[in-house]
Parts: C-alpha cells; sequence; structure tokens
C-alpha cells in the first residue's frame, strides 16, 4: 500500500441518499454570461430537472481550457457535469481562457493567475449561482480540476474569504492540483476541501500536497488528501489511454515530459467520493 494512504482517513459516507435518489435526466448545457463590472465572464450550466432548490456546485477547469481542441465542451467536464447533475447539483463551468479570448494555457506561462482572475471567477459564479431561484444558497461548492484546483486551493484560504451579503461557499474538491506556491504561502482552508491526486503524477507533486496539508493542521478546517498509487495526472478522465506529452510549462522534473490518462480505479474512486463530499 501507498504510505500516504495508510496515514489518510476514510472519507465517511454523507448524506448517502443523494447516491440513491432517482437519477434525472440530463439538458443540454445552457450558456450563460455574468456580468462583473466591465467584465463578462461566460459560463455553462447544466441544471436538473424541476424548480429545486438544488445544491449547486461551481466547477473551474484545468490548463487545457474548458473545450475540447474542436471547441466542443471537454469530455471530462462534460462527463462530471452530467455525473453530478443526475445527483441533484446544478452545475456551474465558467470559462475563464474563452472568456478572455484565450485557449490551451498547458504549455504558456498564462497571464491568467489563479490566485487572481481565477479566484475572482469562481466567486462571480458563486454569487451568481446563489441569486437564481433552483439554488439552495447555502449549498454552493467548489470543484476544479489541475490549474483550476490551485485556483480552488486559492480560493479557500481565510484569507480569502469574500465580505459579501451571500453564504460562502460550502465544501471544496481540488483534483491533481499543484501545491508547492501555496505550501511557500502557508496555505490553510477556511471549508471542508477534499484534494486528490495521483502518485505518480508528473505534472505536480503529490508529496508537495501532503506537506501543504501537513502544515496546515491545527490552524484550517478539515483537509483530506488522497494519493493514488499509479495515477497519472488527468486520472478521471472517462477514456484517455495513458500519453507522454512535452513542451509543457510545467512538471516535476522541470523537463516540461509528462503523463496524462485514465486510471480505471483511480477514476471509480473518485467518482463515489467526489458527490459524497459535495453533498455534505
Amino acid at each position: 500500500m501507498h504510505p500516504a494512504l495508510a496515514a489518510m482517513a476514510f472519507v465517511p459516507v454523507l448524506l448517502a441518499g443523494i447516491l440513491t435518489m432517482p437519477q434525472r435526466a440530463v439538458a443540454a448545457p445552457e450558456p450563460v454570461e455574468i456580468q462583473n463590472g466591465n467584465f463578462t465572464l461566460k459560463a455553462l450550466l447544466f441544471k436538473p430537472d424541476g424548480a429545486g432548490p438544488f445544491p449547486a456546485v461551481v466547477s473551474l477547469h484545468g490548463c487545457e481550457g474548458l473545450n475540447n481542441s474542436s471547441g466542443n465542451l471537454s469530455s471530462l467536464y462534460r462527463d462530471w457535469a452530467e455525473r453530478l447533475n443526475k445527483a441533484g447539483f446544478a452545475l456551474l463551468l465558467p470559462d475563464s481562457y474563452g472568456s478572455r479570448n484565450m485557449a490551451n494555457q498547458c504549455r504558456t506561462r498564462s497571464t491568467i493567475r489563479t490566485d487572481r482572475e481565477r479566484t475572482e471567477d469562481a466567486q462571480t459564479a458563486r454569487k451568481w449561482l446563489q441569486s437564481q431561484t433552483y439554488v439552495k444558497p447555502d449549498h454552493v461548492s467548489l470543484l476544479g480540476w489541475s490549474n483550476g484546483g490551485i485556483a480552488v486551493l486559492w480560493t479557500v484560504r481565510p484569507r480569502a474569504r469574500v465580505r459579501d451579503d451571500k453564504p460562502d461557499f460550502r465544501s471544496a474538491v481540488a483534483l491533481y492540483p499543484g501545491c508547492r506556491r501555496l505550501d511557500a504561502a502557508a496555505w490553510a482552508a477556511r471549508i471542508p476541501t477534499l484534494i486528490l491526486i495521483g502518485g505518480a503524477d508528473d505534472v505536480v507533486s503529490w508529496r508537495a500536497c501532503e506537506q501543504m496539508v501537513a502544515g496546515a493542521k491545527g490552524r484550517s478546517a478539515r483537509v483530506l488528501i488522497n494519493v493514488y498509487p499509479g495515477a497519472y495526472h488527468d486520472f478521471d478522465y472517462p477514456s484517455r489511454a495513458v500519453q507522454h506529452r512535452s513542451g509543457y510549462t510545467f512538471s516535476v522534473d522541470g523537463t516540461g515530459k509528462i503523463h496524462s490518462g485514465t486510471n480505471p480505479a483511480a477514476r471509480n474512486d473518485a467518482l463515489r467520493r467526489v458527490p459524497q463530499w459535495l453533498a455534505r
């Protein structure tokens, strides 16, 4: 067993009824535009059938962007959106790159910062969801992948809380985020936060995330980390053969060479853990 797993508590089954409730039909996503000052944040909304109110999730894409190279919603985000939608969550997917006329940022040092623009997008999306009559305003959570996972971790820091007239995020999940800079910034979380990462990830370091979580002990809300042995970056894709890529701006060894692809065991576990965590 991976040494990190022995020290980690099992994520309890929370509000298990959400997993046994009748499956809802999934409608096509609805494009929405959210005004934040002079900036227009474009997003896709997956809304369950019915009047609600529903728990909701703001979901932040990774460095590849919200859409694939064909301009269609990535199969990763569509799969997660449809699954969470069927489980009774409304899901909003902000397009941080497309809203700023930018595409894939994996091979460039993006000018869109995870601790600024992307955290602002997360808060903008939260407030918009909380103004919708079909959303439970006190049950809006945060989910992010890779670069979006980093933005999740910046957003949940105690000092990043936005003082407005609406409830804070309920909980958060970050899948395979980079943690080195956050660890150096003495990271802590103000809301329950779950981190899922691969033990073979060569884009980001699971060791840095474990160190970050350990450093936050005693001064943070509940944080759990689960490391999947043998899993690479993007382990939760519905169907992506493991690929070896080069030219990435960030990699653990600094060469820009990384692996990306589905790990069935890690994916299946994440598909179980994430809805449980978000239902808390």
